[in-house]
């Protein structure tokens, strides 16, 4: 069978899955710094909190968790008398990004922790608090350090993108279980389907190179 008939599908599909990704990417990060910076917080319900999140959401299954999002939720809501229903695009997103950033939260501690002590106590001797410490100096020569794992989680999280066919999301896996359904091609659907996610996956790392070196000539002019 002619790959080439499937084009249209896919590629909607596929525009389906690249937009999930960005969202829930740039979701992830947020979350990641959110939850990575409170856990190291000085505030004991602050860290507590975080602690907790992060463990929850690396502790379960990214799968389970969607489901939860999706359909039990609104079940809990309905019991409560509010309206806890979310579109399909939203609890994937929301699942997704909290899921990357559970991960992503401990890179960023890690990566904050690992800036020399030195540096902390010359912001000490400049008479910064403790917040302009870490903005104006522990993140600045941490970002770089998150990268190369803050891209490794990215294309995870395109991986991971294929989980949402299960709630009823036109993504690429769903577009493509729809058309093997229909023709039973499987050799054609899912070879196609292996080079595409193939294909973003090298593009979602040509571009965490690129911020990658970005970061490190941010790093570079700041010091």
């Amino acid at each position: 069978m002619d790959p080439f008939q499937y084009a249209t599908p896919l590629l909607a599909g596929a525009r389906v899955t690249i937009e999930l990704t960005l969202y829930s990417t740039v979701f992830g990060a947020l979350f990641s710094f959110l939850f990575g910076i409170g856990r190291l917080s000085s505030l004991r319900l602050c860290r507590w909190i975080s602690i907790a999140l992060i463990e929850i959401f690396r502790g379960t299954s990214l799968l389970v968790q969607l489901f939860w999002l999706f359909f039990a939720l609104p079940v809990l809501g309905q019991a409560l008398g509010i309206d806890l229903r979310l579109p399909p695009v939203v609890a994937g997103t929301l699942a997704l990004s909290l899921n990357i950033g559970a991960y992503g939260a401990e890179v960023v501690r890690g990566a904050i922790q690992a800036v020399p002590h030195n540096q902390h106590e010359a912001a000490k001797a400049l008479d910064f608090t403790p917040r302009q410490t870490l903005w104006r100096i522990a993140i600045p020569q941490a970002v770089p350090e998150m990268m190369p794992s803050f891209s490794n989680l990215a294309i995870q999280n395109l991986k991971d993108t294929a989980l949402v066919s299960l709630i009823g999301l036109g993504d690429l896996a769903f577009q493509a279980e729809r058309i093997r359904n229909f023709t039973q091609d499987s050799t054609t659907i899912y070879t196609t389907l292996l080079l595409m996610y193939f294909g973003m996956a090298l593009v979602i790392t040509l571009l965490m190179r690129l911020l990658e070196k970005h970061a490190s000539r941010w790093r570079a002019r700041r010091s």
